[in-house]
């Protein structure tokens, strides 16, 4: 039974993967990610804060994921256009674009007090 859990577990390790390769806005979600991480140490932010920029990078990155797989399951029935699925792909887009926003603004809100010591 642990191996299926493990095989797994390589399965989610290559989507990640698959993302990082084929996806630009993955990349620069990332990066973007990776510097909030670095200015939580940097300011030395509060426990609480910490949590937030974890939950909402982990939020914007499986957004990016979710919406690169519906867009690859759209592209499998038509290459052409359809109305149908440039709305799931727009949607899925949206969901991406409102999660990136929400954890915008709750980096302002953390790191705004932070930045504002310093000047």
């Amino acid at each position: 039974m642990a191996y299926k859990g493990i095989l797994k577990f390589g399965y989610a390790l290559n989507g990640i993967r698959i993302a990082w390769q084929e996806e630009a806005h993955f990349k620069f979600h990332v990066t973007a990610g990776c510097v909030a991480l670095l200015a939580s140490w940097a300011f030395r932010v509060t426990t609480t804060e910490f949590l937030f920029v974890i939950v909402m990078i982990g939020m914007v990155m499986s957004a990016e994921i979710f919406n690169a797989a519906l867009e690859e399951l759209c592209d499998k029935f038509t290459t052409g256009h359809d109305p149908h699925i440039g709305k799931i792909k727009d949607l899925a887009a949206a969901a991406v674009f409102v999660t990136s926003c929400s954890a915008f603004l709750i980096g302002i809100v953390i790191f705004h007090p932070y930045l504002a010591h310093l000047l």
